[in-house]
């Protein structure tokens, strides 16, 4: 059976493993665990901030500014029929 995970090794500052491990055992979780999920977060928000500056590099170039936002998500959820919050 294929292995479904690749181990990395990495190093860390005295104090920042000891920090990890106390936040590990703080959440019963293993140590791979927790380094997987904060991965997976520092990734998403990583991608998030490409997004967001995606967004903004084209709202400049079509003229939109931050007070014609709230008005474009509206016109969209009635596009769409999603209900209002």
């Amino acid at each position: 059976m294929p292995r479904t995970t690749k181990t990395i090794t990495f190093s860390l500052p005295p104090e920042m493993a000891e920090r990890l491990d106390q936040a590990m055992q703080g959440q019963g979780r293993s140590r791979s665990e927790f380094l997987r999920d904060a991965v997976v977060r520092y990734i998403q928000e990583c991608e998030w901030r490409q997004l967001l500056r995606y967004g903004e590099e084209r709202a400049r170039e079509r003229g939109i500014g931050p007070a014609d936002v709230a008005g474009l998500v509206e016109e969209y959820r009635n596009e769409v029929g999603q209900p209002q919050p």
